[in-house]
């Protein structure tokens, strides 16, 4: 994974899932604790009654938790996603967006749990909001952490 902010923007906005949903990361905090994704409505992504496909989503959401806490942690750690789910609130047309965002002090904690030879499963939520700040759907995130050589 890049190092650099910019080259990560790069590096996922040509990941071809994401080109093809229209998915578009515009914003990564120059310490990776923050990252901003939006989507577009477009023929790409849209659904048979005219609104974003659920899996774009879903989708724009799936993997950025887990790149934080990878970014953050350091190679000494095993990050992954064990599980999702995701609430569909309200239509979303336009664009849509979520923020990233894991604080310094939950990453303290997840470190300090993991030294200490905890398996840890964390879970964070995002919102996908639309051009109004309304929220179109909640995706919940279950992700796994421990350190490396810790069985």
């Amino acid at each position: 994974m890049p190092r650099n902010p910019a080259r990560l923007i790069k590096f996922i906005n040509f990941y071809p899932p994401f080109l093809g949903m229209n998915i578009r990361v515009v914003f990564v905090a120059p310490d990776f604790r923050t990252i901003r994704v939006e989507s577009k409505l477009t023929w790409r992504n849209l659904n048979a009654v005219g609104t974003h496909f659920g899996g774009t989503l879903y989708a724009m959401c799936d993997p950025f938790f887990m790149l934080i806490l990878m970014q953050a942690l350091g190679e000494g750690y095993i990050v992954w996603d064990k599980a999702a789910t995701i609430r569909f609130l309200r239509p979303g047309r336009g664009k849509v967006s979520a923020t990233f965002h894991i604080p310094q002090e939950t990453i303290d904690d997840l470190r300090a749990r993991a030294d200490a030879g905890e398996k840890i499963e964390p879970t964070f939520v995002v919102d996908v909001v639309d051009e109004k700040g309304d929220t179109v759907a909640r995706v919940e995130k279950l992700l796994y952490v421990r350190k490396k050589n810790s069985q």
